[in-house]
C-alpha cells in the first residue's frame, strides 16, 4: 500500500488526498473528521459530487465555518476552532443534506464485543454484527460491523451514499479484525454491500453482509437495513411446556414443507406469504393432526433451485416470503395452535456466489484454503472451516437467532455425514486424513458438540435433529456418553429399505421380507425419526403413490397400508407435503401441490387416513410413549414371509397395547390366528381398507374377542381378518 502521512500543515497532503480518492485509503479516522493540528481543530470531509459543505452547531444549527473545497477530487476542509458537536450542510447539485459526520463518533463495538467474537463465543451476533438501526451519542442511524481481518480496506456501500465507495471507509479494530462504522441518519430499508481490498492491493466483488438480518429478494444481492424486532410475542404457555412436547416420550408428527411451492397466493392477495400461511398452512396442519411443521431451509439463498440448501445469509428469512417480522407473527399463529415448527438449517457448506462468504477478504476466511478440505465437488460449494473459533463462533450464533429471536422449537441439521467424514465422497488422495492419521473430521465433531451443548444451555426445551446416513455410532446420545449431543436423528436407513419392499410387486415380497424388519435390529441404537422427506420424491425417484406396484386400486392399497406400518412402527414420523393426499407426480419447487387431486375419493382417502393417523398417535401412548425404547416394542410374527404378514405388539406402561398386523399381499387372510397376552374383546380402532379411506373393507366388524388357543407363545390368540395390502392396529377394550 502506499505510504501515507499527514502533513504538519492543517491541509492535508495530496497523496492521501489521491489515495481517498481512488479509494485505497486504509485508516479514514486518521484524516477525516474533526483532527487536531498546530492551528486548531479541523474537520475533514470527502464528499464527491458536493458543491458545498458547511460545518454548523449540532445544538442550534448555527453556521461554525465553510469548509474550503481545496481539491475537485471531493475533499473539504477547514479550521473550526472548539466547535462541540457539529452538523455537516452538504449542497448537493439538486438538494441540501443536514447529517452528523460519521467521522466524529469514536470507537463504536467494545472490547468484551471484539474478544468474545475471537473466541468463538459470541452468541448474539446478529444483534451486534452487520447493520443494527440504533441510536449512538444521541444521533439515530446505523452501526455497520463486518469481519475481515485480512482485508487493507472495507468500505460501506448503499442507497444511502449512491454506492460510492470512496464515501464511507471503515474503522479497523486491530484486534478482531472487524470493520466498523456508524452512519447518522441511514433508514430501516436501506440496501447496501461491503467493498473491500484484499491484503494484495486487489479489489474484491462487493460482499453481501454474512450477518444481514434482511436481503434484497433474489436475483439482486444487496444487504438490508432490517427493522429491529419489535414483535411482541403471546406463546409463554407454549415454551414452558415445549420441553414435555419434544420429549422423547412425545408424540411428534411432523409435516415437512417447502413454502414457496405448497400453495401460492393469488395474484390478488396483497399480504406476504407468511401471513398467507398463517391463514391457510396452520388451520390445515390443525385439521391434519400434525404436531409440528418443518420448513425447507428459510435462510436467504440466491438460486431457488436448491431449495434452499445452499443458503448465504445465516440470518436472514428469506426475502422471497416478505419482512422478517412476518415469520414472528407465523410462529406466533403456531404456538397458539399447539405446533411446534423446525427449520432446516445448513452449516455445512455455502454456494461460490463471489457476492457471498467465498475469499470473503481476499482470504479463506470461512472454508478451507485447499479444496481437499473446503470444496464439495458434488454441490460445488465451500465447506465451513469449522477448524477456526470465529467461524464456530458465527455459526453457533446463526443457529441461535432462530431459536431464541423467533421462537423456532428445533433446527434439522442439514448434510452432517458430509461433516463427519473428512473422505466423504471422496476418492483416495482427494483427501487430508485428521492428526491422527484417520477419515474423522475432529473440528466438524467438535463444532456439532459445541453447538448441541450451547442450545441445550441456552434454549430449554428446543430440539437439533440430525439429518446424518451413516452408521455414526452415538448421533442423539449425550455428549457426557461420549455422543455428538442431538436430540433425534433421521433414520434414513428404515426410509431405504422399507421404501425398496413397497416397490417390489406383492408376489416377490416373501424375498425381501428382511427389508421390513432389519430396522427393528437397530431401530433403540439412536432416537430416530422415521422421514418420508423431500429427497425421495424428486430427481426421477417419482412420488410415493408412483413407487407403488399393480394396478391403480393397488397402488392407493399399498401406500395405506405403508403409512399404516409407518404411524405403528417405532419412531417419530416426518411426511413431506403432497404425500398426505398421495400427488401422484413428483414434487417441483416451481409449482404448486396437486390441490385439486382431493377431489378424487381416492386421494381424499388417504389424506383422511393421515390424519386419523395422527391423532391415534397422539391419543394412544402405546404408540408413542416408547418410541426410542426397545420396552416399547415386542414382535408377534416377524418371520410369516410366504405370506408377507407383520404383526407386533406397541406397549407403554399403565396403558393399552396396540396390536398393529400388516398383510402386505393383495390376498386378504380370513381365519388367521394371531397370539396375545391379554383375554377379552379387541377392538380394530384402525384399519387403512375401510371404506372411509376408500378402500374394499375388508375386515373384523369392529371387534374380535380372544380364544384359549394358544399360538406364537401366548395361550390366548385371535382370529381375524386380514384385509388385501392394508394394516390394521387393534386393542383391548375394557
Amino acid at each position: 500500500m502506499i505510504d501515507i502521512h499527514v502533513r504538519h500543515s492543517w491541509h492535508l497532503d495530496a497523496e492521501s488526498v489521491r489515495a481517498l480518492a481512488v479509494a485505497v485509503y486504509p485508516n479514514p479516522f486518521a484524516v477525516l473528521g474533526p483532527q487536531d493540528s498546530a492551528n486548531g481543530r479541523v474537520v475533514r470531509a470527502f464528499l464527491p459530487g458536493a458543491i458545498k459543505v458547511d460545518v454548523l452547531r449540532r445544538s442550534d444549527g448555527s453556521l461554525v465555518a465553510p469548509l474550503a473545497h481545496t481539491d475537485a477530487s471531493g475533499l473539504f476542509e477547514g479550521l473550526v476552532g472548539d466547535c462541540g458537536p457539529y452538523l455537516l450542510r452538504i449542497h448537493w447539485p439538486q438538494a441540501i443534506q443536514e447529517t452528523e459526520d460519521p467521522y466524529s463518533f469514536g470507537l463504536l463495538l467494545g472490547d468484551l464485543d471484539l474478544f468474545l467474537f475471537n473466541e468463538g463465543r459470541h452468541f448474539e451476533l446478529g444483534k451486534v454484527f452487520g447493520a443494527q438501526s440504533m441510536t449512538v451519542d444521541g444521533v439515530h442511524g446505523v452501526r455497520f460491523a463486518v469481519w475481515a481481518p485480512n482485508a487493507a480496506r472495507v468500505a460501506v456501500v448503499g442507497d444511502f451514499n449512491s454506492w460510492d465507495r470512496r464515501r464511507h471507509p471503515m474503522r479497523l479494530r486491530h484486534s478482531a479484525g472487524v470493520w466498523e462504522l456508524f452512519l447518522p441518519r441511514v433508514t430501516i430499508g436501506s440496501r447496501y454491500k461491503y467493498d473491500i481490498i484484499g491484503a494484495s492491493g486487489d479489489r474484491l466483488p462487493q460482499k453481501a453482509d454474512p450477518v444481514a438480518r434482511q436481503t434484497e429478494t433474489p436475483p439482486h444481492t444487496a444487504s438490508v437495513v432490517a427493522q429491529p424486532d419489535t414483535h411482541v410475542w403471546h406463546d409463554e404457555a407454549w415454551m414452558q411446556s415445549r420441553s414435555k412436547r419434544q420429549a422423547r416420550d412425545a408424540p411428534i408428527a411432523i409435516y415437512e414443507v417447502h413454502l414457496g411451492s405448497w400453495l401460492r397466493p393469488p395474484p390478488t392477495y396483497e399480504g406476504t406469504l407468511w401471513d398467507f400461511m398463517t391463514g391457510r398452512l396452520v388451520p390445515y396442519l390443525i385439521e391434519m393432526g400434525f404436531t409440528h411443521v418443518e420448513l425447507l431451509p428459510i435462510t436467504e439463498h440466491p438460486f431457488g433451485g436448491s431449495w434452499g440448501y445452499q443458503p448465504l445469509s445465516l440470518f436472514a428469512p428469506s426475502s422471497r416470503y416478505g419482512p422478517p417480522q412476518g415469520l414472528s407473527r407465523f410462529v406466533d399463529a403456531l404456538h397458539a395452535a399447539g405446533i411446534g415448527i423446525i427449520l432446516d438449517w445448513v452449516p455445512a457448506h455455502f454456494p461460490t456466489d463471489p457476492h457471498g462468504l467465498a475469499r470473503f477478504d481476499g482470504t479463506a476466511l470461512y472454508e478451507h484454503l485447499d479444496p481437499r478440505e473446503g470444496f464439495h465437488r458434488d454441490w460445488n460449494t465451500f465447506i465451513y472451516n469449522f477448524g477456526r473459533r470465529e467461524v464456530q463462533g458465527f455459526l453457533i450464533a446463526s443457529a441461535l437467532h432462530w431459536l431464541e429471536n423467533f421462537h423456532i422449537d428445533g433446527l434439522r441439521v442439514d448434510a452432517v455425514a458430509s461433516m463427519l467424514y473428512r473422505d466423504y465422497s471422496r476418492k483416495q488422495g482427494e483427501w487430508i486424513p485428521n492428526v491422527y492419521g484417520g477419515r474423522e473430521n475432529l473440528e466438524a465433531i467438535g463444532f456439532l458438540r459445541h453447538l448441541n451443548a450451547v442450545v441445550a444451555e441456552r434454549c430449554p426445551g428446543a430440539i437439533v435433529i440430525a439429518e446424518e446416513s451413516t452408521a455414526w455410532p452415538g448421533v442423539s446420545r449425550p455428549i457426557s456418553e461420549g455422543g455428538l449431543g442431538f436430540s433425534f436423528k433421521w433414520n434414513m436407513g428404515w426410509m431405504h429399505d422399507t421404501l425398496l419392499y413397497m416397490g417390489k410387486e406383492p408376489i416377490h415380497r416373501q424375498y425381501h421380507h428382511n427389508d421390513m424388519t432389519f430396522g427393528l435390529l437397530y431401530a433403540f441404537t439412536e432416537n430416530f425419526i422415521l422421514p418420508l422427506s423431500h429427497d425421495e420424491v424428486v430427481y426421477g425417484k417419482r412420488s410415493l403413490i408412483g413407487k407403488m406396484p399393480g394396478d391403480r386400486w393397488q397402488w392407493f392399497a399399498n401406500l395405506r397400508a405403508y403409512f399404516g406400518f409407518m404411524w405403528g412402527h417405532p419412531g417419530k414420523k416426518l411426511l413431506f407435503m403432497g404425500g398426505e393426499f398421495a400427488q401422484q407426480r413428483e414434487w417441483s419447487h416451481d409449482t404448486d401441490l396437486d390441490w385439486s387431486s382431493i377431489n378424487d375419493t381416492a386421494h381424499a382417502g388417504v389424506q383422511r387416513l393421515i390424519r386419523d393417523l395422527n391423532r391415534l398417535y397422539v391419543s394412544e401412548p402405546a404408540l408413542h410413549s416408547r418410541d426410542c425404547e426397545a420396552s416399547g416394542f415386542q414382535w408377534v410374527i416377524g418371520d410369516d414371509r410366504s405370506n408377507s404378514i407383520f404383526a407386533f405388539l406397541r406397549q407403554a406402561a399403565e396403558h393399552r397395547q396396540v396390536l398393529v398386523v400388516c398383510n402386505m399381499t393383495p390376498v386378504p387372510r380370513h381365519n388367521y390366528r394371531i397370539g396375545v397376552s391379554q383375554t377379552g374383546n379387541w377392538r380394530e380402532i384402525f384399519n387403512s381398507d375401510s371404506k372411509f379411506y376408500a378402500g374394499s373393507n375388508v375386515g373384523n366388524a369392529g371387534h374380535v374377542a380372544s380364544d384359549p388357543i394358544p399360538a406364537h407363545g401366548q395361550r390366548q390368540s385371535l382370529q381375524l381378518v386380514l384385509p388385501p395390502l392394508a394394516t390394521i392396529f387393534l386393542t383391548q377394550t375394557d
